[in-house]
């Protein structure tokens, strides 16, 4: 694996530091309710290639500021499983457990959501996404990401060579967000943006393998989890108001713990989309 060395700049105004060996990087001293000069933004791309999760504390961001600083890793779009009426930008959606008038105003509510990779039931899934805290639970709602090129890297050559060529058939529980045809995508990919491999795998969509025997198929989609999910791979936050976190879909996923439903939690999400091989 690529060394996770720090990407200091001393031209920029801001530290970038490793959170684990394997995957997150803290972002410090940047307020992006500044809009980004070019050579900054770059920077952001490139430790977003190299770290596949970035993380940024005490922000103060209007919707307008989370839309132009999501554009710095790609097109945010409006979210295609998305049933609430679209806002004043309707590429940010809620992501709360609070109703208004008798309505929820954001998907997900409080239960927990079990590891995923955004939008992978979809021929074109997630590429990046972004979270921003607005109000968040005394307690549970963590949000965990785990590196999947690492994960990949780990791997014995005996796994490696098992696990080459197989294709899975991700859908989701509810039929309603599934295309006519089940969208399907390499367990091994080549990341298009750094041309290094990982595994591209969501357990909570994952259907079955393509070409595969059915008992087989199961068997090893049920292995495969508790290899990916080791604490070794793994960066875990508690939200607080202001953090916001951009990742990179295409070689993370992530789950969140649920919280009590009486506790207030109210966060902004961008969804960009992109295939995640070449």
């Amino acid at each position: 694996m690529a060394s996770r060395r720090p990407l200091d700049t001393p031209m920029l105004p801001f530290n970038t530091v490793p959170l684990t060996p394997s995957v997150a990087a803290g972002i410090y001293g940047l307020q992006l309710r500044d809009p980004l000069d070019p050579q900054t933004a770059a920077t952001l791309r490139r430790a977003l290639h190299q770290h596949a999760v970035l993380y940024f504390r005490e922000q103060d961001l209007t919707e307008a500021d989370q839309l132009r600083t999501s554009r710095t890793f790609g097109l945010p779009l409006r979210h295609p499983t998305s049933t609430l009426p679209p806002g004043p930008i309707p590429e940010i959606t809620p992501i709360s457990n609070l109703n208004e008038n008798g309505r929820p105003i954001g998907a997900l509510s409080n239960a927990a959501v079990n590891y995923h990779t955004d939008l992978c039931f979809l021929h074109t899934p997630g590429s990046f996404a972004t979270l921003y805290a607005l109000e968040t639970p005394c307690a549970g709602g963590a949000t965990t990401w785990v590196g999947l090129e690492a994960a990949y890297q780990a791997l014995d050559d005996n796994w490696k060579t098992r696990l080459e060529n197989l294709d899975v058939v991700y859908i989701h529980s509810r039929p309603e967000y599934n295309p006519n045809q089940p969208a399907t995508h390499p367990l091994v990919c080549t990341h298009p943006e750094t041309g290094r491999k990982t595994l591209y795998f969501s357990p909570n969509h994952a259907h079955h393998i393509e070409g595969v025997d059915a008992e087989d198929s199961r068997a090893l989609l049920d292995e495969l989890p508790a290899h990916v999910t080791q604490q070794r791979f793994a960066w875990t936050l508690q939200w607080q108001t202001g953090d916001y976190v951009v990742w990179d879909n295409r070689c993370t996923m992530h789950c969140r713990t649920s919280f009590a439903a009486e506790e207030r939690r109210l966060l902004k999400r961008t969804q960009g989309q992109g295939r995640p091989s070449l």
